[in-house]
């Protein structure tokens, strides 16, 4: 079956954000109770707010040199492949965005390999995490 239009879409939504290295386009993406799966924390994150928090520390920690090398598209998802950088270590990985009818974010699963270069994720996540929760006084 091919891709819905839709898809392409927010698809190329996407990936306009992620060209700008902009996360402040980030929240028009992402569904109200969207769920970020990521291979460095356990449980899921859930809701807006916390996704949008997600994806902006990483375009922070692997955004400066990110690339996608390939994608395949569904009629409501994608599975992008991508490379960086990050703590000097190669960093190789998928994002898997599955939107809403409305073209939004309801889930985004990354997994990161190999084990070093998530190491260097966690480790570099965690510490852009910390940064924006007493940023914002928290």
């Amino acid at each position: 079956m091919p891709a819905s239009q839709d898809a392409a879409d927010a698809l190329a939504r996407w990936h306009a954000v992620v060209a700008s290295r902009d996360p402040a386009g980030l929240p028009a993406l992402v569904a109200e109770d969207a769920v970020f799966r990521s291979p460095a924390v356990h449980t899921s994150q859930e809701g807006r707010d916390t996704v949008v928090g997600y994806l902006t520390a990483a375009f922070t920690v692997l955004g400066p040199h990110l690339t996608y090398e390939r994608e395949w598209l569904g009629d409501d998802s994608a599975v992008l492949q991508f490379r960086s950088e990050v703590g000097g270590l190669d960093v190789s990985g998928v994002d898997m965005i599955t939107w809403d009818a409305d073209g939004r974010i309801v889930d985004f699963t990354v997994m990161v390999r190999p084990k070093k270069a998530l190491d260097a994720v966690i480790q570099h996540m965690g510490a852009e995490l910390v940064r924006m929760l007493e940023a914002a006084g928290s």
